[in-house]
């Protein structure tokens, strides 16, 4: 989980996550020098499984939350916002699509910030599919706090080049292109969408079509590099 002044949702997406992990899961958090109460309020679940990355300055999403996946030490991997809210459930679903995939996808109900419904599937919204050329080219169906996968693309699509558009779409290209995907038709999470967002996923992209069209040819350029060198 990258944190950024998360104060007003926070506790309600540890809330959420906690009885649904082991005794021997971690919940990898780093926190991009926030200035409200998100760190108080983090340590007031005093759990154990919780660990704390702070007094970093990255002022970048994809930045924070390549120091937490650094820092992480488990087999599967999840990302995580601070806003929304896991459904029960939703490990045990994920983890077992994990036996057999390396990386997983779910759908999510939108949501606005007080849980109402915005659109009551993301997978329809996008009309999602996997496959690398359409994830490349049109609007991407990989968000990552829907996303689950295994170590070992992790491994691969670590360090993160500088300029990718954001860690989610990186790690799922690294995945189309050299393990197994799969998507859950199930929603398994509220999806938060409020003004504090840090990335548009499931609003209109106000890019223009140049603007897309560089950020794509620069990824593809970025994968080669990184894949090749």
């Amino acid at each position: 989980m990258a944190t950024f002044n998360g104060a007003k949702f926070i506790r309600e997406q540890l809330e959420s996550i906690l009885p649904q992990l082991s005794p021997d899961d971690e919940i990898i958090i780093s926190d991009d020098s926030s200035t409200d109460e998100t760190l108080g309020i983090i340590r007031s679940f005093y759990d154990a499984r919780i660990v704390i990355l702070e007094g970093r300055n990255f002022k970048n999403p994809v930045r924070n939350f390549e120091n937490a996946l650094r820092h992480s030490r488990g087999s599967y991997i999840f990302l995580c916002d601070q806003d929304d809210v896991w459904l029960e459930g939703r490990v045990a679903k994920m983890c077992a699509a994990l036996e057999e995939f390396d990386l997983v996808l779910s759908d999510c109900r939108i949501v606005d910030q007080d849980l109402s419904t915005i659109h009551p599937s993301y997978f329809a919204l996008v009309h999602a599919r996997p496959g690398f050329l359409r994830n490349l080219v049109l609007p991407s169906s990989y968000v990552g706090c829907c996303m689950a996968f295994r170590s070992e693309v992790l491994q691969k699509a670590l360090p993160f080049p500088k300029g990718i558009p954001m860690h989610d779409f990186w790690i799922a290209l690294i995945a189309e292109l050299k393990f197994r995907v799969t998507f859950l038709d199930e929603q398994l999470l509220l999806y938060r969408r409020h003004a504090d967002n840090a990335s548009s996923t499931a609003s209109k992209s106000k890019n223009t079509l140049y603007k897309k069209l560089s950020l794509r040819l620069a990824t593809l350029y970025l994968l080669g590099k990184h894949l090749l060198g």
